[in-house]
This record gives structure tokens, C-alpha cells and sequence, in this order.
């Protein structure tokens, strides 16, 4: 960016800095927006994402072809008014965020724990040897 740079931070970095960002792909730099954390345990995976200003209704979890996806939605509106009934100052936060992880094909949405408290999903994944595939014979039938 050509403004200059103070502290390591673009003097308008907070002017484009967005509260919710609409997907992974847009800079959610201060707000901490499904950052996550993954744990290894034993015979687990524990996943704690931070969904701040998110409320539990608003949060969805799927569980398709492997592919375990959070996707969380906002809508926040702030208003103001002087002692005339105008506006003073009019804020609004619309948005949604999706991220998605590999689990593996074995697991099961039952095996999956989720659990929504104060601004934090915490997903506990168990890990699932993967079945072998059974080899299928390809024989040829010989006539004769």
C-alpha cells in the first residue's frame, strides 16, 4: 500500500478493517473471527474456534463426504440518538463466515461433540482408522 506504515500497521489498514468478514478470503484482522485451534489427543481432535458477537442459533456445523464445515452468520445494529430523536451515530454489521476442515470419511456426524459457550465452538473429533477397501476380484469368466 503506498501510506506509510506505522508500527508495522498501514495507517488505513482500520478504515477497510471488516467486523465479520463475508468468507475466509476477506481480512477479519482485529475481530478474531473463527480463528481456531486444533488439539491432538489420543483418540481425538478437539477444535475450538473464536465466533465473538456470534450467538449459538447462528452457528452451523456439517458434517458431508469427509468435510466437517462451520458456517456462522451475524447481524448487529447499534443506534444512537441525540435528546431530538436524530441520529448521532448508526452502526450496522451484516456478514457470514464458512471454513471448512478434512476429518476423514469414516467419521460419523454422531461420534462428533459440539459444544457453544460464550463466544467459543469447541468440536471434539475422534480420529477414525480408515476401513481398508475390500479388493474386488476381476477375473475374467473363461469359457471352455
Amino acid at each position: 500500500m503506498l501510506m506509510p506504515s506505522i508500527f508495522g500497521r498501514d495507517f488505513m489498514d482500520d478504515l477497510f478493517t471488516v467486523p465479520f468478514g463475508i468468507d475466509t478470503m476477506t481480512p477479519v484482522r482485529d475481530a478474531g473471527l473463527m480463528k481456531t485451534d486444533v488439539k491432538e489427543k489420543e483418540d481425538a481432535f478437539d477444535l475450538i474456534m473464536n465466533l465473538p458477537g456470534v450467538k449459538k442459533e447462528d452457528v452451523k456445523a456439517e458434517l458431508k463426504n469427509g468435510y466437517l464445515t462451520i458456517s456462522a452468520e451475524t447481524n448487529q445494529e447499534n443506534s444512537e440518538k441525540d435528546n431530538d430523536g436524530k441520529y448521532v451515530l448508526r452502526e450496522r454489521h451484516f456478514g457470514s463466515a464458512k471454513r471448512s476442515f478434512y476429518v476423514g470419511k469414516d467419521v460419523k456426524q454422531e461420534d462428533i461433540k459440539a459444544k457453544f459457550e460464550e463466544g467459543l465452538l469447541k468440536l471434539e473429533i475422534p480420529k477414525v482408522a480408515p476401513k481398508p477397501e475390500k479388493e474386488e476380484d476381476h477375473y475374467i469368466a473363461i469359457e471352455g
